[in-house]
């Protein structure tokens, strides 16, 4: 069974490998007009999960023909965070704001905006005095 397995764990680690290197966590850099270069910056969450069983039955000879049953997955997910914008000797970290999640979030990102509306309305609804 550990041949087995370990045959699993190498085979999804080098899919991972192939998929996730380097260049995906700090990427290439892009160099745009006026001698500026941005490169991306992204964060990496790799799982990983597996298992196996031997089937072994009276009549079997011991690690020689036990029937093996097992699997192993993994999932990848990559996040941009930021980028480096490098102009001369100047260098900047514009990060990337994520989408809010919650309700709450969405409703404090929408504040001001909702203020301003309401504000206005409060304002068209006021009585106009003639000067």
């Amino acid at each position: 069974m550990t041949n087995n397995i370990s045959e699993m764990l190498a085979s999804t680690m080098s899919k991972i490998q192939q998929m996730v290197d380097v260049n995906t966590i700090v990427g290439k850099a892009i160099t745009v007009g006026d001698g500026v270069t941005i490169i991306p910056i992204s964060k990496v969450h790799i799982g990983m999960g597996g298992g196996g069983s031997d089937f072994t039955t009276k009549s079997s000879i011991a690690a020689k023909k036990d029937p093996f049953g097992g699997g192993m997955g993994a999932g990848v997910t990559v996040d941009p965070v930021a980028f480096l914008v490098i102009r001369g000797d100047n260098v900047r970290m514009l990060p990337v704001a994520e989408p809010a999640s919650t309700t709450m979030d969405r409703l404090i990102e929408q504040g001001p905006e909702l203020l301003d509306k309401l504000a206005g309305f409060m304002d068209s609804r006021k009585p106009k005095d003639n000067v």
